[in-house]
């Protein structure tokens, strides 16, 4: 019988989503117990997040270059920001990618299938 995290933690009090007792409840929704599920219920709000994080760098780089008034240096840290912020993110997706390549092509680890 593989342990869950509601079994495990049986001494706090644990409040289940569902019937199946698959997933329980927290400050962020429902997340699964099962630890497939749970890793990638986590990989996806990382993304989404890091996702969020790079949109608001873009544009508080695009603010900075459009509130500069002409001053060459706070244009070049606009430019950087905004740079910075486009090249964090297609590693995120490219490191992502690379990994679902090596776990599910090539190493065929379960639970890496796309769901």
């Amino acid at each position: 019988m593989k342990k869950t995290i509601g079994q495990i933690a049986r001494g706090f009090a644990i409040i289940f989503c569902n019937p199946e007792q698959t997933k329980i409840q927290t400050a962020i929704g429902c997340i699964e117990t099962s630890t497939n599920k749970l890793t990638s219920q986590i990989v996806s709000i990382s993304l989404g997040i890091a996702g969020g994080v790079a949109f608001l760098m873009i544009l508080l780089g695009a603010l900075q270059i459009q509130t500069s008034a002409g001053n060459p240096e706070r244009i070049n840290q606009g430019k950087e920001i905004i740079e910075g912020a486009i090249v964090g993110l297609l590693l995120i997706i490219f490191s992502v990618f690379i990994l679902k390549v090596i776990g599910v092509d090539i190493l065929k680890i379960p639970g890496f299938e796309a769901s």
